[in-house]
């Protein structure tokens, strides 16, 4: 569609908008094979990071979301974190500071409904159960990767540490832990994206009129996918994980592809 092929060049022609200013290193193949293949534009993205977030109401924040307006980040780590680069950070806090995981998060342009189902089932396998899709004003199609392991708690209020520096110990230990999970989903949902998006591969940015050499590819997977579920004894797949907030999507008709697992 022209205004598929017209957002993503938009989208691609712009500067990093990001307080990094680029690419998370651990989010990078990912995006950037999407981006080569015809039918998807990933609009934002990040790997996943350990934050320690003062103001902004950070102290009394649901979900997994930095709130970032007033909020300063004392630290920011998109790996595993020591102990002691936690404790340097929280020695400059002068107000209600939370310790902050947040797992690998994607959000996708998609031309076609079926190019988000496809997406949205390699997510799901790979681990992100809380992925989804919205459908915009204009039939602007989003494909949402995420999943729901983070970790937020307060540790200071006004500036003055209200947990001990064992507990703190202990949390930063549960978040390398989730980063190291996060890293290894991230790893797995990169390896089957290749896999399914292969047959398609040198189809990078075709004009519209070819861009149709990927649809065998959704119709071959659901095939595949469609014979464990006839076989009785198939293995069930993992529990499913709780949601978690979006920041960036434009919804006013809302497709939220729910799976069972």
């Amino acid at each position: 569609m022209a205004a598929f092929w017209r957002r993503k060049a938009q989208r691609l022609a712009r500067a990093d908008g990001s307080r990094k200013g680029a690419l998370d290193p651990g989010a990078a193949a990912v995006v950037r094979l999407l981006n080569g293949r015809a039918p998807f534009c990933t609009t934002s993205s990040c790997s996943g990071r350990l934050v320690l977030a003062q103001g902004g109401g950070a102290a009394g924040a649901g979900g997994c979301g930095i709130h970032k307006q007033n909020c300063t980040w004392l630290m920011v780590a998109h790996g595993t974190c020591p102990k002691e680069e936690v404790m340097a950070a929280l020695e400059k806090a002068t107000g209600d500071v939370v310790l902050k995981f947040e797992p690998f998060v994607l959000h996708v342009l998609c031309e076609e409904l079926r190019d988000a189902q496809l997406l949205h089932s390699v997510a799901v396998d790979s681990g992100f159960r809380n992925s989804g899709i919205t459908v915009g004003k204009g039939g602007k199609i989003m494909m949402a990767v995420r999943s729901t392991h983070c970790l937020e708690v307060p540790l200071s209020h006004k500036g003055k540490l209200m947990v001990s520096e064992e507990y703190i110990e202990f949390l930063i230990h549960v978040a390398n832990q989730k980063m190291e999970e996060n890293i290894r989903r991230i790893d797995r949902f990169h390896r089957s994206l290749e896999l399914a998006l292969k047959p398609a591969a040198g189809a990078s940015s075709p004009p519209p009129g070819q861009a149709e050499t990927h649809r065998p590819v959704y119709r071959r997977r659901r095939k595949r996918r469609a014979e464990p579920e006839r076989d009785a004894h198939a293995a069930p797949e993992g529990p499913g994980e709780e949601p978690e907030p979006e920041s960036d999507t434009e919804s006013s008709l809302g497709i939220f592809a729910d799976m069972t697992i």
